[in-house]
């Protein structure tokens, strides 16, 4: 069952465990640019930071399908 880790943005840790393990860059900035949003009242920061950093080991290279962040807004499809 996924649990809210935002609750401004509504992420999932599901979500941001997903980001995390396709990103390029793991930060927090980059997971939400992942996830189409930014970081609004950062209380959730520490805990995305944790699910990153748990999914470090064994991650993938590259974003998810469908990714919105800023390293990809100029690529053209």
């Amino acid at each position: 069952c996924p649990m809210i880790v935002c609750s401004c943005n509504v992420l999932s840790d599901h979500e941001v465990r997903s980001a995390a393990s396709n990103a390029v860059r793991r930060s927090t900035s980059h997971v939400y640019g992942c996830l189409g949003c930014s970081a609004q009242c950062g209380r959730c920061a520490r805990t995305i930071r944790k699910i990153i950093d748990e999914t470090l080991n064994g991650a993938k290279v590259g974003c998810p399908v469908g990714c919105a962040c800023a390293m990809h807004a100029a690529d053209p499809i």
